[in-house]
């Protein structure tokens, strides 16, 4: 996320058991000075958006509203946690997101969102996000296929706090690129 987003800064989620810049891990969670969130992908504590799709998607969910600037988005006030697991040319590891939700789980999230798919089934992945009280949100893809037939993973888990969500166009069809299913995905 951009930090110094002039929608999203007022509404980053702040560690209050991190003392800034003293170098150590003072909330004992494996991570040092992370008082915005953790970048898995880098290994450490500046989760700040490389890419432009974390801001981007951020802003639709949590841009401050009624201020004048920019985009309002549908939770004005809700707390942005900065959890970066992928690289700038948008690739990561399992392993990197397993870790992320870790946290945001050990960090009280109450909605986890990950605007990503297309990775290849993962019992390890699937159990991190069973274990989450959260609801853990997934893009539903963008390859035009039926869910239902050929599962889209993460967002095709069988777990009851996952949430999967494809995309609409101006006219609230389903958007042409967007995955779907009956059963497989939730809402657009």
């Amino acid at each position: 996320v951009d930090g110094s987003h002039p929608d999203l800064s007022a509404n980053l989620w702040t560690n209050s058991g991190e003392i800034p810049e003293n170098g150590l891990d003072d909330d004992g969670n494996g991570y040092v000075d992370d008082i915005r969130g953790w970048d898995f992908a880098n290994k450490d504590n500046n989760p700040a958006d490389d890419n432009g799709h974390g801001t981007h998607v951020t802003g639709i969910i949590a841009a401050v509203g009624n201020n004048g600037i920019g985009v309002a988005g549908v939770a004005w006030n809700a707390k942005i946690m900065a959890l970066k697991s992928f690289r700038a040319d948008g690739s990561g590891l399992t392993s990197d997101a397993i870790l992320a939700i870790a946290d945001a789980n050990l960090m009280g999230a109450d909605v986890i969102n990950n605007s990503w798919g297309g990775a290849p089934y993962s019992q390890a992945l699937f159990d991190m996000i069973r274990s989450s009280s959260a609801m853990v949100v997934f893009a539903a893809g963008n390859s035009g296929q039926n869910n239902d037939l050929i599962p889209h993973y993460p967002s095709s888990y069988t777990s009851a706090n996952i949430l999967a969500v494809t995309a609409t166009d101006p006219n609230d069809n389903l958007a042409l690129f967007s995955n779907f299913g009956v059963t497989s995905v939730d809402v657009a």
